[in-house]
């Protein structure tokens, strides 16, 4: 495996996952494998200054990051997120699998992520503004519709994104409203997009159920993370009656083996900034979460969060990663070992970015889709992504997460050949 020799890589981060992944994968690439140094090393890394000044006066500054990690395949894509513990190996990390993701799901993307070392929780309103808008300022030279394309991520949202496309826009002295996506309806942003990726969750669970001769109805379901993603998947999982038994995200965890009513979880939810105070759940010991008896555990937080140790205790069927990268190799292992199927992030919830890529062509014709029709283009993608990556699974007897490598590595690196190497 590489490190790349500028960044201080931890032996069980997430960049260290990837090469694990990347590893996995280069006996079934065939002659293309030659190229498989252009999966390990990102085109492009910058790391950016973002001074602002503070309500009280003072200046504060910030680091920001945004990485290409790979362009064969057409501009970048790939989210931002604010966070006090983003790194420059958790963006490298992120953007490779926005990469893979984009190339698994077959959209005409590369894969880019960026984020800024921040908690926006302790930023006013006018403070978060001043952070997005020098970000995009500093970030400005390599983004844009035809370069590299931003989205919401952890703590961002359709305003953050509404303040990057205007930041832009000003900078190069006309409305780009394809710059980003995640975008406010009213400045070209798509219906169906602040729900796509946790619908995208649902979509592929349906479909593996359905292989693995499961029922939705009746089935219970833990789910890790209640923001846009996991909220839309425990909506869509409750509204086909499964039951919500185990909840939890950053305000603590919480259980009912009969079921959480959703509404009331939503509700909740929106009132709290949180779960943890649900009526008729009962609160539990955050690691307790993990042994919840269920048939589909959805991590949709962070990255990392399936351990090992947790692998060896969960009690599931089948694993949906809502969240990028929640499950280190040696957790697949495990799960492996003891029969849990792992639907991998790069289809399971590549819900969100089809439909960034639907906003995108909007944008660029100036023509916009109802709803429905988005739903059921996103559908349909996702659908014929996961046959050809269940399709290869079954040809090459591997499991799922390596043969959506497969799927994924062969058209980036197939489109790497064929554009050859300039000069």
């Amino acid at each position: 495996m590489t490190a790349l020799s500028f960044v201080p890589v931890s032996s069980g981060g997430p960049w260290n996952t990837y090469l694990t992944q990347v590893e996995r994968v280069l006996p079934y690439l065939g002659p293309l494998s030659r190229w498989a140094e252009t999966l390990r090393r990102p085109k492009r890394a910058l790391v950016v200054d973002v001074p602002i000044e503070m309500d009280d006066g003072s200046i504060r500054h910030f680091e920001g990051f945004r990485v290409q990690h790979n362009l064969s395949r057409g501009p970048g894509k790939g989210g931002v997120r604010f966070h006090p513990a983003v790194t420059l190996e958790e963006v490298m990390a992120l953007a490779a699998w926005m990469t893979v993701k984009n190339a698994a799901v077959n959209l005409p993307y590369g894969g880019a992520k960026g984020g800024v070392r921040v908690d926006p929780r302790e930023l006013s309103r006018r403070e978060l503004e001043k952070v997005t808008r020098r970000y995009t300022s500093e970030i400005g030279l390599i983004i844009g519709p035809d370069k590299d394309i931003p989205a919401p991520d952890v703590n961002t949202n359709g305003q953050i994104m509404a303040w990057m496309m205007d930041t832009y826009s000003m900078n190069v002295g006309a409305a780009s409203t394809g710059v980003v996506t995640g975008k406010p309806i009213a400045l070209g942003g798509s219906l169906g997009r602040v729900k796509a990726t946790g619908r995208g969750v649902f979509v592929i669970g349906r479909e593996i159920a359905r292989r693995l001769q499961m029922q939705i109805a009746g089935s219970r379901v833990a789910i890790q993370g209640f923001g846009n993603v996991g909220s839309a998947a425990a909506e869509l999982f409750a509204g086909n009656g499964a039951k919500i038994v185990a909840v939890q995200d950053h305000t603590g965890s919480i259980a009912n083996p009969a079921g959480i009513d959703i509404a009331t979880l939503v509700a909740t939810a929106q009132r709290d900034g949180g779960v943890a105070g649900c009526p008729g759940a009962e609160r539990i010991d955050d690691e307790a979460f993990w042994d919840a008896p269920c048939e589909f555990l959805v991590p949709a937080a962070l990255e990392g969060q399936l351990t090992a140790e947790r692998a060896r205790r969960v009690q599931t069927r089948v694993v949906l990663e809502g969240a990028n990268g929640p499950t280190p190799p040696d957790a697949d292992d495990v799960l492996a070992e003891r029969g849990i199927t792992v639907v991998p992030d790069v289809i399971c919830n590549a819900g969100g970015v089809t439909v960034s890529y639907f906003e995108w062509v909007q944008d660029l014709q100036s023509f916009f889709w109802s709803e429905d029709e988005i739903n059921v283009r996103l559908e349909r993608i996702l659908a014929d992504a996961f046959r050809r990556i269940w399709e290869t699974a079954q040809e090459h007897h591997i499991p799922l997460r390596t043969a959506a490598f497969v799927v994924a590595c062969t058209r980036i690196l197939a489109a790497r050949e064929e554009r050859g190497l300039y000069p």
